[in-house]
């Protein structure tokens, strides 16, 4: 699978943005997060042992739409 770097330094990139608990669909985040679209890793699906929560389809649009930024970059 191909997953984008999540992490709790609110550094703010050109191609990140916040994430936090009104963006998920389920689930819980203990805190709000930075979402970094410029910073894309493959990841074996045997490796991801537990799912934390779902996006919501507009936060996943806008993780799409960055990408797009980034790829035109």
């Amino acid at each position: 699978m191909i997953v984008v770097a999540m992490t709790s330094n609110p550094t703010q990139t050109p191609y990140s943005f916040t994430l936090s608990n009104k963006d998920l669909a389920e689930g819980h985040l203990n805190r709000p997060g930075t979402v970094r679209v410029d910073k894309l890793y493959t990841l074996s699906q045997s490796l991801a042992l537990r799912t934390f929560g779902i996006v919501k389809r507009i936060t996943v649009k806008r993780i799409r739409t960055l990408l797009n930024t980034v790829t035109k970059a």
